[in-house]
C-alpha cells in the first residue's frame, strides 16, 4: 500500500522536472522532423498465378490445379525477387550507379573516409563494382513481403526521389517477370534439345522391335486372325463348332429311326411325320383308302366269299405290304444317316485332338510372341509421348508461348506523402516518452527514499502519545520526570506501556499510523496480533468499528470473542475442535471488505480452554492477513484472556471518553497481561480534552 498522497505532492513539487524535458522533447523532436530529407516508397504488387500456355499445346486441357500458389511457394517467390541476379539487372536498368543517394563511389571521398581507408578501417569504393557498391543501399532501401494470407506480393522501394521510388518497384517487378519467361524458355530450350537426341534412338529401337515380332509370327505360324485370334486357334474353335453339329445330327437321326420302329411295330406308322410325308407311302394311303371304299361298296351286295370281295381283298393286302416296306426303308435310311453323322463325328473327334495338340505346342511360341509384343508396344508409346512433348517443348520455345506464372495487378505511381519521417506519430511518440520517463524517475525516486511507502511500523518504546503529536522521541533524550500516582497521566506513565489513540473516521491516515506506532513489529514478518477489549463507555466506538477502517487500506480479520453467538453458526469453537475448517468460518457482510469469525455454537469458554490450538490457529491467520484483531469483553478474567495476550503485538480498549474509569482499569489489567504497548481508543471529538483531564482528574479505581 502506497500514500499516493505523499506521492502526488511531491510530483507536483518536482514538476519542473517533468515538463521540461517533455517540452524539450517536444521542440526538438519537432526541429528534428522538419530538417531530415524526406523518403518517398513506391509501391508495385504481383499476383501470383499459373499461366501456362496450353493453347499453344494440341491435345492439352487447362489443369486443374491452374493458378494454385502455397505459402512455401510465395515465399520462395518472395526470395526470387530478392536475389542478388535479379538486383543487379535492375540497378542496370533503374541506373543507380553513379547515383550519389545509392553509390558511395560517387564524387570525391571526404577527408574521414580517406583516412580510414589509410589506417585500414575501411575499403576504397574503386575495389568493388559499381554494381557491389550500390547493392548494400538497395537491399536497405528494398522490401519485398506477401500480402497477408493471399498469393499477391508486394514490393516496396524507398528513395529521397518520388519518381525513382516508383521507376525503381515498376522496374524491379518487371525485371522479375522477364526473368521468370527467361527460365521457362531456357527449359523448353534445354528439354527439346534433350528429346531431339533422345526420339531418333528410340525411333530405331521400336522399328527393330516391331520387326521381330513380325519375323517371329511368320517363322512360327501364329499368324492373327479376325478379332486378334491366331489361326491355330481359330481352326481348334471351327472343329469344335462342326464336332457339335455331327454329334446332334447323329442323335437326331438314331432317334427318329427308333421312333419308327416303334411305330411299325404297334402299328401306328402314318402317325410319325417322316413317313406321312412321304410322296409314295401319301399315294398308297390314298389308294387304300379308295379301296377300302370300294370293299364297304361292294360288300352291301356281294358276300365275302364272292369273287369280286376276294379280289379287292388282295389288292388291300397288297398295299398294306407296300406300307410296311415303305416305313422300313425310311427307316434304314434314317440309320443310314445316323451311321453317316456317327463317322463324321469320330473323323472331326480326331481332328480336334490333333488341333488341340497344336494348339499346345503353340502356346510356347505365343507367349515369347506376346513379350515381344509388348516391348515393342512400350517403345512405341514411349516414342509417341517424347514426339508430343517435342511438340510442346517447341511450342513454348516460340515468342509468348511460356508466360511468367505471374502478373502485375498494380504499378507503383509518383507518391505524394513521404514514408518517413511520419512528423505527428515521431513527435507525440517522443513527446509522450519523455514525459513518462521523467514521471518514472521522480516516482521512483521517492519510492527509494521511503516517502511513499506503507504505513511504517518501527520499534516501540515506552512513551506517552499525546492528541495530536507528531514529533518522535530520540534514543539519547533524558527519561520524562516521574508523574503523580494520584493522576490518570501518573498511571498511565507509571504503566510504561498506556498510551491514547485517537479513532477518527474523516481521517483514517493518523488513526492508521498511530496504531502502527503503537503496535510491535510480529517475528517472521506475520502479520500483528492485537488484542481489543471493548471499554463498555457510553457512545463508545466498537472493536468492529476500527476493524472496518482498518480493512479499507489493508487485509484485516476481526476475531470476535466478546461475547457468545446466538445465531448457532459455525466459528472459532468448531474450527478447535476440528469439525469446521477456515473457508467454513469466516464471513464477509455484503458491501464490507472486513472478513470475520465468531465463537461458534460452543462458545467463548470453548475458544479460552485451548490456549495452544488458538495460539496455532492465530498464527495461520497471520499468515493471510496484515491485521489481526481479537476482540473481548473487558470483564473477562486474566486467565481467559491469557492465550491470546502472549501472542498479541498490542492491545487497546475502546473507551470512547476519557473519564472512563472502567476502562482504565481494563487497560491497566491488560498491561500486566500483554508485554507489547497498550492505547486507549477515543472518539475524535473527546480526545482534545484529554490532555488537560489527564492533569488533574484524580484516579480512583
Amino acid at each position: 500500500m502506497l500514500d499516493l498522497t505523499a506521492l502526488w505532492a511531491a510530483i507536483k513539487r518536482r514538476k519542473a522536472w517533468i515538463v521540461v524535458p517533455t517540452v524539450a522533447a517536444l521542440g526538438l523532436s519537432f526541429l528534428a522532423v522538419n530538417l531530415v530529407t524526406p523518403r518517398y516508397t513506391g509501391e508495385a504488387r504481383l499476383l501470383l498465378e499459373s499461366r501456362s500456355g496450353f493453347y499453344a499445346l494440341p491435345g492439352q486441357s487447362a489443369p486443374d490445379n491452374a493458378g494454385q500458389f502455397d505459402a512455401e511457394a510465395v515465399q520462395s517467390q518472395v526470395q526470387v525477387i530478392m536475389s542478388r541476379d535479379l538486383a543487379r539487372e535492375a540497378i542496370k536498368r533503374i541506373g543507380l550507379v553513379g547515383n550519389p543517394e545509392f553509390d558511395s563511389g560517387a564524387g570525391t571521398l571526404g577527408a574521414l573516409r580517406k583516412i580510414a581507408v589509410m589506417i585500414g578501417l575501411g575499403s576504397h569504393p574503386a575495389d568493388r563494382s559499381p554494381e557491389e557498391r550500390v547493392l548494400e543501399k538497395y537491399y536497405d532501401r528494398l522490401l519485398v513481403y506477401p500480402v497477408g494470407r493471399s498469393r499477391i506480393v508486394s514490393i516496396e522501394f524507398t528513395s529521397q526521389d518520388r519518381a525513382l521510388a516508383a521507376k525503381a518497384a515498376n522496374t524491379i517487378a518487371e525485371t522479375y517477370l522477364e526473368f521468370q519467361e527467361a527460365a521457362k524458355q531456357d527449359n523448353a530450350r534445354s528439354a527439346s534439345a534433350w528429346l531431339s537426341t533422345t526420339i531418333e534412338p528410340l525411333r530405331k529401337r521400336v522399328t527393330d522391335a516391331e520387326a521381330k515380332v513380325e519375323e517371329f509370327r511368320a517363322k512360327h505360324g501364329l499368324f492373327a486372325g479376325p478379332n486378334n485370334t491366331n489361326i491355330t486357334s481359330q481352326q481348334l474353335a471351327d472343329l469344335s463348332t462342326q464336332l457339335s453339329a455331327a454329334r446332334s445330327q447323329q442323335a437326331d437321326a438314331q432317334a427318329k429311326a427308333g421312333l419308327i420302329r416303334d411305330a411299325i411295330k404297334q402299328g401306328r406308322t402314318f402317325e410319325i411325320p417322316d413317313v406321312a410325308n412321304n410322296d409314295l407311302i401319301r399315294r398308297l394311303i390314298e389308294q387304300r383308302v379308295n379301296l377300302r371304299a370300294q370293299i364297304a361298296a361292294e360288300s352291301r351286295s356281294l358276300l365275302p366269299g364272292h369273287p369280286r370281295i376276294k379280289e379287292l381283298n388282295a389288292q388291300l393286302a397288297d398295299l398294306e405290304g407296300q406300307l410296311r416296306a415303305a416305313a422300313e426303308r425310311t427307316v434304314r435310311t434314317l440309320e443310314n444317316e445316323a451311321k453317316i453323322a456317327g463317322q463324321r463325328v469320330e473323323s472331326f473327334q480326331a481332328a480336334l485332338d490333333g488341333q488341340k495338340k497344336n494348339v499346345v505346342t503353340a502356346n510356347d511360341s505365343e507367349v515369347q510372341l506376346r513379350a515381344l509384343e509388348l516391348e515393342a508396344r512400350t517403345l512405341r508409346e514411349q516414342l509417341e509421348q517424347y514426339m508430343q512433348r517435342y511438340r510442346e517443348t517447341v511450342a513454348r520455345d516460340t515468342l509468348n508461348g511460356a508466360p511468367a506464372d505471374a502478373r502485375i495487378i498494380s504499378r507503383a505511381v509518383e507518391p505524394i506523402d513521404p514514408s518517413f519521417p511520419k512528423k505527428l506519430p515521431i513527435v507525440l511518440v517522443s513527446t509522450l516518452a519523455t514525459f513518462l520517463i521523467a514521471l518514472a524517475t521522480i516516482v521512483t525516486r521517492e519510492l527509494l527514499n521511503g516517502q511513499a511507502r506503507p504505513l511504517p511500523q518501527a520499534p516501540r518504546g515506552p512513551r506517552w502519545v499525546s492528541v495530536g503529536e507528531e514529533e518522535e522521541t530520540k534514543a539519547d533524550e533524558p527519561a520524562p520526570e516521574r508523574p503523580r500516582r494520584d493522576s490518570v497521566a501518573g498511571l498511565l506513565t507509571h504503566a510504561g506501556r498506556l498510551g491514547q489513540i485517537r479513532l477518527d473516521l474523516e481521517r483514517p491516515e493518523e488513526t492508521l499510523a498511530a496504531l502502527a506506532e503503537r503496535t510491535e513489529e510480529a517475528p517472521r514478518g506475520l502479520a500483528p496480533v492485537v488484542l481489543v477489549l471493548d471499554g463498555g463507555g457510553e457512545g463508545a466506538a466498537r472493536p468492529r468499528e476500527l476493524a472496518e477502517l482498518l480493512a479499507q487500506r489493508c487485509r484485516c480479520i476481526l476475531v470476535d470473542l466478546a461475547r457468545d453467538d446466538d445465531h448457532g453458526e459455525p466459528g472459532f469453537s468448531e474450527l478447535l475442535a476440528g469439525e469446521a475448517l477456515f473457508s467454513d468460518i469466516i464471513m464477509r457482510e455484503p458491501g464490507s471488505r472486513l472478513h470475520g469469525i465468531g465463537p461458534g455454537r460452543a462458545g467463548r469458554e470453548a475458544v479460552f480452554a485451548a490456549p495452544d490450538l488458538v495460539d496455532v490457529a492465530l498464527e495461520a491467520l497471520c499468515e493471510t492477513y496484515d491485521w489481526v484483531l481479537v476482540a473481548a469483553a473487558s470483564n473477562d478474567e486474566s486467565a481467559m484472556l491469557e492465550p491470546v495476550a502472549r501472542r498479541a503485538q498490542g492491545g487497546l480498549v475502546m473507551s470512547g471518553q476519557p473519564g472512563n474509569g472502567h476502562a482504565l482499569e481494563a487497560a491497566y489489567r491488560l498491561s500486566e497481561l500483554v508485554k507489547a504497548p497498550v492505547s486507549l481508543v477515543l472518539d475524535a471529538e473527546r480526545a482534545a480534552p484529554m490532555a488537560r483531564m489527564a492533569q488533574d482528574a484524580p484516579l480512583e479505581v
